[in-house]
């Protein structure tokens, strides 16, 4: 039996680092270590403890979205058969539209994050959605403009 590594009390420096990273995960050791203000072997052993601990569980593009200004935003909450859910989300995470797809209590059992390019597109992403065996009910919203936006 493989034991999951246990989580580590994160001090300031951690946190320090964990935020850099957010914002350039690119950045070289000793830009890290600079900006920390420490050697660059202690961002290094913290780097490396932070990721077998399973803090940071890895490294990600982030890119502009090329869909343009007009790109369509939408959430769609989505009602499943409970034991069709393993299914449902392996089909809805084939759709390139769907951005992030989340659990969710209440009527609705999964929250997906679309974008498209028109509300056509978004019609008819919506239409495969609700054909994929278990799905029952769909409710959507269209997303007019972003009030906040923080990294998580």
């Amino acid at each position: 039996m493989t034991e999951k590594p246990l989580k580590p009390n994160l001090d300031e420096l951690d946190h320090r680092l964990i935020e850099l990273l957010k914002v350039n995960a690119r950045l070289p050791l000793v830009n890290l270590a600079k900006a920390l203000g420490c050697a660059r072997s202690t961002a290094q052993l913290r780097l490396k403890a932070l990721e077998d601990a399973g803090v940071i569980t890895g490294y990600t593009v982030g890119v502009s979205s090329t869909r343009g200004p007009h790109a369509i935003r939408a959430m769609v909450l989505i009602s499943i058969e409970s034991r069709h859910e393993p299914s449902v989300v392996r089909e809805l995470a084939k759709r390139f539209e769907i951005t992030k797809l989340y659990s969710v209590s209440g009527r609705y059992d999964l929250c997906a994050m679309l974008i498209t390019d028109s509300t056509a597109e978004l019609d008819a992403v919506i239409d495969r959605i609700r054909t994929v065996q278990g799905v029952t009910d769909t409710l959507s919203t269209i997303l007019l403009s972003t009030k906040l936006d923080r990294p998580e």
